[in-house]
């Protein structure tokens, strides 16, 4: 925007020109589609919108766009024929349509940068100057019109460029005097001949293949194979033009250019690029175009169209014919080519390091593609062919005299100062390669031995450095101009080789001594530091040694003073805690036994209480089981006992017997026996106890009536017993574990019995015994539930007549 307001274009031709730009954009938009028309297949838009967008954008006609996209008019005679297009056919109109606007807007922007600047009188202009940027040469995958074109371009230029070299070079030689005609520079004309000769040039046949009604890309391809490599060939006479079986049946042709071979397409669009025709719809849209604008662009290409017919010799009167892009760009070349041999050209390359816009980043191999498709390599090849080097006569004596170092001064000056230098460098030069041929015959292609004695220091030092070959080189490719000493590539290369060589080895010796004399300065100021240091610790430690013979006496009266208060101070602290020490240790000694003592008497303690809680616990738990086992034995004796009323009667007749026959036996034994006080004690006893058999006896028949009455209620209760028999399972299970608990219980107690009598007289003594303990039993401990008989077995004797441990009175078996 800013530099179209520098122009001095208004905001209105602005507008219209973005604008104009933007139409192109929404054209290249339309889609076409067939559809029948009067019979024959005709294309229409599909997307009016856009159709009308791209119009009132462009400031044409939206009716005479839709013509010019969709038919075709040609003049016959006076007459005009109007034909459908094709959707194809109809794309191709779009962009050439499109092509023909943005080309016409161009030229009309080159017009109106050029009104702005020119000069208002051209006779008044000496001289000018233009700035020439191209793209440079270009080699894709694929490459079609434009590459070719382009690529042509460089061509033309390249072949400019040496042309400027090689007049460059002539002239220098010619001013110098020196001899050139053996120099030969490429030339890449035979390459421009294949693309521009008239008639045989690609860009001639293009044209030509144009030119006919049913011409095809794949017959240019066709026509170029049998003009330049025909029977089968793949590579032309001139080496210019090639292409493989393979590349020929896909209609390719490769054209070896400067910079490399390159191949193109030609089924990439060759005619239709190279046509630049503007249907007859389109230049009656342009002319009337309601936009002023619009016209006057279209002016500015009818005119150019105009000027080219009357420079190719068009009829005047007559309308000038069209050219083709092939031609238009061939004539365009050659007019640039022109004006830059008549100018003075400097030549700029600019070159990408890399592809990733980074910094301190170069791709070699990016690097060499630009220099060579740039022409640099070419223009570094052409100027090696001939003497690249050249130095004024005075440098380059002294530059290259110290290659002669041991060459005395009246043999060989070391300036030119009142010499003549073209005989000074002649001089040189012979010496030089004289020295060198010297050199390789000393040496026999070997390394010089640094080692060798007799050498001077320097000639060490020279000998240890990398040496370059000798110097050896034709005396032809050294020649001497007027002012100049001209030199080819190779003898440069060893002169500055050797040159290098010696700057080295006489950088080293200096810096050698240079070193030297720096350490020596360094060691002479480290001496006299050194002596200056010594001479103040001499000092100092005498000064030290004279106040330590001063101080002594008083030192070491002082300091047996001081060791005795130390040595005292040391004994009272060590006593003092010394005896501190023994108090503490036998406290704590003495607080050891006692706790020991307590210790132990605990410990003892504690294991006879475990023995004695383990004991009790036994005991109490055999005399558990013991109780129970008989509690249960009797209970369940007494339980069937009840059940039979006519035994018990039986059992009591037994009983009365028994009694009665141990009345006859104990009367008949007290006849007998002696009358002793201890049988007498004996006989009281038993008496008694046949008295409690007694009394037990009539407790025994009471108690049998009231068990009568007991039997009589349980008999009435059965039935109700039985429906609740699987509720009261659990407590039968434990009667019946208590009832023979307690019949182990009878049969100790009858056990215990035996023994206080002391005799085993006859078994019918035994069994009344045995009956009466267990009718004492059976009188004194029928219970009538188990918690009853729980309470009573608990009161039964031990063994040997003493209580047992009490069982608790909730105790259930």
């Amino acid at each position: 925007m800013k530099a179209m307001k520098g122009l001095g274009w208004s905001d209105e031709t602005i507008d219209i020109v973005l604008s104009i730009i933007a139409g192109i954009l929404h054209l290249g938009q339309i889609k076409f589609e067939t559809e029948e028309k009067d019979g024959v297949d005709a294309s229409v838009v599909v997307d009016k919108k856009i159709l009308k967008s791209a119009a009132r954008l462009m400031g044409v006609d939206e009716g005479m766009l839709e013509t010019a996209l969709t038919e075709r008019v040609i003049m016959a005679r006076g007459q005009e024929i109007r034909t459908q297009l094709t959707p194809d056919k109809s794309a191709d109109a779009r962009d050439a349509l499109g092509k023909t606007l943005y080309g016409a807007m161009f030229l009309w922007v080159v017009d109106q940068v050029n009104a702005s600047i020119c000069w208002k009188n051209d006779s008044d202009i000496k001289s000018s100057c233009g700035v020439l940027d191209i793209f440079g040469f270009e080699c894709f995958a694929i490459n079609s019109f434009e590459q070719l074109c382009i690529n042509f371009t460089n061509e033309a230029l390249q072949q400019q460029f040496n042309k400027f070299i090689f007049k460059m070079e002539q002239a220098e030689y010619e001013r110098e005097s020196i001899q050139w005609a053996f120099i030969e520079f490429p030339d890449n004309q035979d390459c421009l001949d294949t693309i521009q000769m008239r008639k045989t040039g690609i860009l001639a046949m293009l044209d030509d293949e144009c030119r006919l009604p049913r011409g095809s890309d794949k017959n240019f391809a066709n026509r170029m194979y049998e003009h330049y490599i025909p029977n089968r060939a793949t590579v032309s006479e001139n080496t210019r033009f090639s292409a493989t079986p393979v590349q020929r049946s896909k209609a390719i042709f490769c054209v070896r250019h400067f910079a490399g071979l390159v191949q193109y397409s030609s089924q990439t669009g060759f005619m239709e690029k190279n046509k630049d025709e503007i249907p007859l719809t389109a230049q009656k849209m342009f002319e009337n175009a309601p936009v002023q604008l619009v016209k006057d662009i279209y002016a500015v290409q009818k005119r150019e169209t105009t000027e080219r017919g009357s420079k190719a010799g068009a009829t005047p009167g007559k309308p000038a014919k069209s050219k083709t892009v092939g031609q238009q760009f061939k004539e365009q070349l050659h007019s640039l080519i022109e004006s830059v041999e008549k100018t003075d050209p400097h030549y700029i390359r600019c070159l990408k390091p890399n592809d990733s816009a980074k910094p301190l980043m170069l791709t070699k191999k990016r690097l060499t593609e630009q220099l060579r498709y740039g022409g640099v390599l070419e223009a570094v090849r052409v100027a090696r062919m001939g003497y690249p080097v050249r130095l004024p006569k005075e440098n380059f004596f002294q530059r290259y005299r110290m290659l002669l170092p041991s060459v005395d001064d009246d043999v060989l000056p070391w300036n030119t100062e009142g010499e003549d230098a073209q005989k000074l460098c002649i001089k040189l030069v012979d010496m030089l390669l004289e020295a060198g041929k010297n050199h390789m015959d000393k040496t026999e292609g070997k390394m010089l031995d640094p080692n060798e004695e007799g050498i001077s220091r320097s000639e060490r030092i020279r000998r240890m450095q990398n040496q370059p070959m000798p110097i050896k080189f034709p005396k032809t490719d050294v020649q001497l101009g007027k002012t100049k000493v001209f030199m080819r590539k190779p003898p440069h290369d060893a002169l500055e080789a050797h040159r290098v060589f010696h700057q080295n080895a006489a950088a080293t010796i200096v810096s050698c001594w240079i070193r030297g004399m720096y350490q020596l300065r360094k060691y002479s100021w480290l001496l006299d530091a050194s002596l200056l240091a010594q001479r103040v610790y001499r000092g100092y430690k005498g000064r030290e040694r004279w106040l330590k013979l001063r101080r002594a006496v008083a030192g070491d009266l002082l300091t047996n003073h001081y060791r005795m208060q130390i040595q005292r101070r040391r004994y009272v602290t060590k006593k003092k805690g010394t005896v501190k020490m023994q108090a503490v240790y036998r406290g704590h000694a003495t607080r050891r036994v006692v706790a020991a003592v307590k210790i132990q008497n605990t410990n003892r303690m504690t294991k006879e209480r475990a023995k004695f809680r383990k004991l009790r616990s036994a005991v109490l738990a055999l005399q558990c089981c013991v109780r129970c086992m008989v509690a249960s034995r009797v209970f369940n004796e007494l339980k069937r006992e009840q059940k039979d009323i006519g035994k018990m009667k039986q059992h009591n007749e037994k009983l009365k017997e028994e009694m009665a026959s141990l009345k006859a036996m104990l009367a008949a034994q007290a006849q007998s026996a002696t009358a002793s006080e201890a049988h007498q004690k004996q006989l009281q006893a038993k008496q008694d106890e046949i008295d409690q058999l007694e009394k037990r006896i009539k407790e025994l028949e009471d108690k049998l009536k009231q068990e009568k009455k007991i039997v009589a209620d349980m008999e009435s209760k059965m039935k109700q017993q039985a429906e609740n028999f699987e509720k009261e399972k659990v407590s039968m299970e434990e009667s019946h574990q208590y009832a023979l608990k307690k019949k182990e219980k009878r049969n100790l107690a009858v056990a215990a019995l035996n023994q206080s009598s002391g005799t085993r007289s006859s078994a019918a003594e035994t069994r009344a015994a045995a009956a009466a303990a267990e009718s004492r039993v059976v009188a004194a401990e029928v219970p009538e539930s188990p918690k009853q008989t729980s309470q009573q077995v608990k009161a039964i004797p031990d063994a040997d007549g003493a209580p047992m441990v009490p069982m608790p009175a909730n105790y259930v078996s």
